[in-house]
């Protein structure tokens, strides 16, 4: 930001300002634009990250603001189109769960294929969701014990020893139950967006910082971006948009929710007085 302020030879709090203004314009294109999404498979993950602090060291950080600590990406992806359909940013409660689906059923036009991990919060946020009208199924990874004392056990996962299926509700495709394309996703994330990389100081330091920042990522991937498996962006792959958007697109949007500019009093010359 400091960068692009002396390139463009502003303040850094307009650089500020105009990313907020384009997060908001991206929460709005999303918002508007992924609707009656008919996909056929939808898997859904968490991703995490952190805001100011983890939470762990929140309680004797100077200053924290709202929402410091650990934060949770929710995502909802299309397994054939890899659209987005929906995402949610705050913790990995239960109530989270219950928003992402609700939101992800808005957009849905037809009855789907949904997998998601084991995570105990999705079983009762599908339910109230969806009721009986969806077809899912959970994929539960079975992890081993990870030897060793070195630096290894702290950056490696730990080895994945079997994958359960677990049929919840509906009538799911056995064959069809993966977390594959929405853990990619996940990868993408984590590297495109730099407040995601692990051992750095290029964390959020605001967390509506991060959810502009997010809301941006998604708007230029699925509207912006051409996936390189499909050729087409992932909206013109799930059919609710015919044309390759560009930033000009968001921009555009920017300007459309600006506030309309303040009435200017009357202009006086120097040593002139303003009658009533």
């Amino acid at each position: 930001m400091r960068s692009i302020s002396r390139i463009a030879d502003v303040s850094i709090n307009t650089v500020s300002k105009l990313l907020v203004e384009a997060g908001e314009a991206a929460l709005a294109i999303h918002d508007e634009n992924v609707r009656d999404v008919k996909a056929g498979r939808v898997q859904c993950d968490e991703i995490w990250s952190f805001c100011y602090a983890k939470a762990k060291n929140v309680s004797t950080a100077k200053a924290a603001p709202d929402g410091a600590g650990d934060v949770w990406t929710w995502t909802a992806i299309d397994a054939e189109s890899k659209l987005m359909v929906s995402y949610f940013v705050d913790d990995r409660g239960a109530e989270s769960a219950m928003i992402l689906m609700d939101d992800l059923r808005a957009r849905l036009a037809n009855r789907v294929q949904l997998t998601t991990d084991g995570h105990r919060a999705y079983l009762e946020a599908v339910e109230v969701a969806f009721g009986a009208d969806v077809d899912y199924a959970q994929l539960v990874k079975l992890y081993g014990e990870q030897g060793g004392k070195g630096s290894e056990v702290r950056y490696s996962p730990a080895e994945c020893t079997g994958i359960r299926n677990r049929r919840v509700e509906g009538n799911p495709d056995i064959a069809h139950v993966s977390t594959s394309h929405v853990e990619r996703m996940n990868l993408s994330i984590r590297m495109q967006n730099r407040r995601f990389t692990r051992l750095t100081n290029a964390f959020s330091k605001k967390l509506d910082n991060h959810i502009h920042a997010l809301a941006l990522y998604f708007a230029f991937y699925n509207f912006c971006r051409i996936h390189k498996s499909l050729k087409v962006t992932p909206a013109m792959a799930a059919g609710i948009t015919d044309r390759l958007w560009s930033l000009e697109d968001i921009v555009a949007k920017i300007d459309e929710m600006a506030p309309p500019p303040a009435k200017r009093g009357p202009y006086k010359k120097r040593g002139e007085k303003i009658s009533n």
